[in-house]
């Protein structure tokens, strides 16, 4: 998906993460992370952005997070939710791979 406009989800709550979805056209995937768990989980918090991103086929993103201390699926959520807006476009949840 190519990310057409900024788009936000999330909160700054404890528990929580809120990120910001820049476009970024032809510098590939930035991603600018300020957690409160960032010493011992910042490489997973990376890694669940990464493959998040893949799956949606997003290259050309700037990812801002800031983090409260979120559940990797709660990280992902907010990122799958702050795609599709960007992108302008919707996903259907409920169909099956394969």
């Amino acid at each position: 998906m190519e990310i057409r406009e900024p788009a936000m989800a999330g909160t700054l709550e404890s528990s929580d993460c809120q990120i910001v979805l820049r476009p970024n056209p032809g510098r590939g995937i930035e991603i600018d992370l300020d957690s409160a768990v960032e010493a011992m989980f910042k490489d997973s918090i990376l890694e669940t952005v990464k493959q998040t991103l893949a799956e949606f086929a997003v290259t050309d993103a700037s990812v801002e997070i800031r983090d409260r201390g979120a559940l990797d699926c709660v990280i992902r959520a907010r990122l799958q939710c702050a795609v599709c807006r960007g992108a302008k476009e919707s996903y259907d949840w409920t169909k099956e791979d394969g």
